[in-house]
């Protein structure tokens, strides 16, 4: 028990310093998010500039015109697969 009791202390006092800053509970099971607010901040601003971007390129590429949609049909042991491409020139 005497060995134990330093132990704990020790254990203690190495992670004083590790906390929580976010705990959510959802369908997926307990979430923790060690980040700050700062840093979750900045992820979203990230994300956010992604999206732009990506949605800048999607109407890039939808206004050009020369786009075709190309159907690919494939027969599996399970069943009939396709596969719908579009394809920018």
């Amino acid at each position: 028990m005497k060995p134990f009791i330093p132990a704990l202390l020790a254990a203690l006092i190495t992670t004083g310093g590790a906390y929580a800053q976010s705990i959510s509970v959802g369908p997926g099971g307990v979430e923790v998010d060690p980040r700050s607010p700062r840093e979750r901040a900045v992820d979203r601003e990230i994300r956010r500039e992604e999206r732009a971007r990506d949605r800048e390129r999607y109407y890039r590429v939808r206004d050009r015109g020369d786009c075709r949609t190309i159907t690919t049909v494939r027969e599996t042991p399970r069943g009939e697969v396709r596969r719908t491409e579009r394809v920018c020139d």
